[in-house]
């Protein structure tokens, strides 16, 4: 199984990975980074499947996809 990570201070959480995730193994985190913004993490109850679109997606070039 595949797995993401991502990180928070590089996020600006524009929601692109969210919407990517066909699989819903990323989201909003609740608290927020040193910039204030509410960065993305990931569901670790969802499996993901290493497709890497969230990471494609990402302009900030935030997360990394593992094998």
């Amino acid at each position: 199984m595949a797995r993401i990570t991502i990180e928070a201070e590089y996020c600006k959480a524009c929601g692109l990975c969210v919407s990517a995730c066909k699989k819903g193994v990323i989201r909003f985190g609740g608290g927020t980074n040193a910039m204030g913004y509410h960065a993305v993490e990931p569901d670790e109850t969802k499996g993901c499947v290493g497709c890497k679109l969230c990471a494609v997606v990402c302009p900030e070039a935030a997360i990394e996809v593992y094998r």
